[in-house]
């Protein structure tokens, strides 16, 4: 479900409060936004986890925080196993993670999209991030 993304050798992991995801910008530049809503936080502007199936996305869930996509910078991320362990799977050449930008109350929050494993990991894990190839 990435836990973790390592990213210009920066490993970041979604337990921290203080976790933000680099997002691409059209310039190739990254911006930093907090990822996801912890229930320690205690904020209910925005759902708890770090996640957004991509149903749920097309099934509307998401359209109350005003949903955009975005793309997330990595070198590579990080997946557990079923008994906790780390597994860190590196990105391709021009590959990045889907993300969906969520607003509200003037304030943003990043979720990682994600879908059903590919069939070489789904021993890993049962969801996963939906990767996207740039265009060169």
């Amino acid at each position: 479900m990435c836990g973790g993304i390592e990213f210009q050798g920066v490993k970041i992991y979604f337990p921290n409060p203080q976790t933000c995801l680099p997002v691409r910008l059209r310039s190739g530049n990254v911006t930093w936004v907090t990822w996801g809503n912890r229930k320690k936080e205690a904020n209910r502007d925005f759902p708890n986890g770090g996640w957004a199936r991509l149903d749920s996305i097309y099934a509307g869930k998401w359209k109350p925080w005003h949903p955009r996509p975005v793309l997330i910078a990595a070198d590579q991320f990080m997946e557990k196993d079923h008994e906790d362990k780390s597994h860190w799977i590196p990105l391709g050449h021009n590959m990045v993670i889907q993300g969906l930008l969520a607003e509200r109350k003037n304030e943003q929050r990043v979720y990682v999209v994600t879908v059903e494993t590919p069939p070489e990991y789904a021993w890993i894990h049962d969801r996963w991030p939906r990767l996207i190839r740039l265009r060169s």
